[in-house]
């Protein structure tokens, strides 16, 4: 598999990847999750 690319997205690969583990982890909505990382400044 060749790892995915991330060069047309605006937060970096790390952010991303926290988004996507709290969405999946905690299964909140993904205006949760947005508002989640608002509320911590990213």
């Amino acid at each position: 598999m060749t790892p995915a690319s991330y060069k047309r997205h605006r937060h970096p690969p790390a952010i991303i990847f926290h988004a996507v583990w709290l969405y999946l982890r905690f299964s909140l909505s993904l205006r949760a999750v947005e508002e989640m990382l608002l509320a911590r400044g990213v």
